[in-house]
């Protein structure tokens, strides 16, 4: 065991020479055992026979040890970038390279051109420029440029200022198109259901027809037996009293009325 020399003695007690001799330190006392039930063997071989698969039961899963060849390669969890497959943009041809020190210029090459008389010319053919459009603002002198401002008019000045856009006159005309497609369709359909006046004659000659008509089942109504026995002759002659009633109405309509107008479609 290590020793320690005994701390100073304290001032209330009295000084001797027994506090400077070396104590043995004491030895921690042990903690009690921790409970182990008498069943854990039967449950530990319960719960393994039990066990159907890894990771379902309680427990460390037994699973295979990787083997020590397998390593994490360099770069192996790096993206990869695809290759590129169209064509890259032809760079430009670079500049010419610096004259050799070898090369020397050529010498005694003199021009005939009299620069006096081409500038003098050149500046009477030259035109005028034109002053800026500016504003002064201060005594002093100092001005801004009006053009970029926002505060000139530019847009008055345009050729196709106030007049129509292309597309709305475009629009427009789609519109009127539209409405003319309409309005003619509709007087279409109207001259389809209009009402057409019957004239006299052709009123008489479908009155004539119709009593020809009702004199033909009528004769043919007064040819029936008077005692009816069967089915067909009592069917064959609600079928004539119904024709003959129709025809009663249709020709005291046309009597009754002296304009008749057909509707159309």
């Amino acid at each position: 065991m290590a020793e320690i020399l005994c701390p100073q003695p304290q001032l209330q007690q009295q000084e001797s020479i027994y506090h400077w001799l070396p104590t043995r330190e004491e030895e921690p006392t042990k903690p009690p055992l921790r409970y182990i039930s008498t069943f854990r063997s039967f449950v530990q071989q319960e719960m393994e026979e039990k066990r159907k698969a890894p990771c379902q039961t309680m427990g460390i899963p037994k699973l295979q040890v990787p083997s020590p060849k397998e390593y994490l390669r360099k770069h192996s969890k790096e993206q990869r970038v695809p290759k590129c497959t169209h064509e890259r943009e032809k760079r430009l041809p670079g500049k010419a390279p610096l004259p050799a020190q070898s090369d020397r210029p050529l010498m005694g090459i003199q021009s005939e051109k009299n620069f006096i008389t081409a500038n003098v010319a050149e500046a009477i053919m030259a035109v005028a420029k034109k002053p800026l459009h500016a504003c002064v603002d201060q005594r002093r002198g100092d001005k801004f440029l009006l053009d970029g401002s926002g505060l000139v008019q530019r847009f008055l000045k345009k050729k196709d200022f106030g007049v129509t856009p292309k597309y709305i006159q475009r629009r427009k005309k789609e519109a009127v198109d539209v409405r003319k497609e309409r309005v003619a369709a509709r007087r279409e359909c109207l001259q389809k259901r209009r009402l057409t006046r019957l004239s006299s004659r052709e009123r008489e000659n479908i009155l004539d027809g119709l009593k020809n008509n009702w004199e033909e089942i009528n004769k043919d109504f007064q040819s029936l037996s008077v005692e009816i026995t069967t089915i067909p002759q009592r069917l064959r002659k609600e079928k004539l009293e119904t024709e003959m009633k129709q025809l009663e109405h249709d020709i005291s309509a046309l009597e009754k009325h002296r304009f008749i107008y057909i509707a159309g479609e």
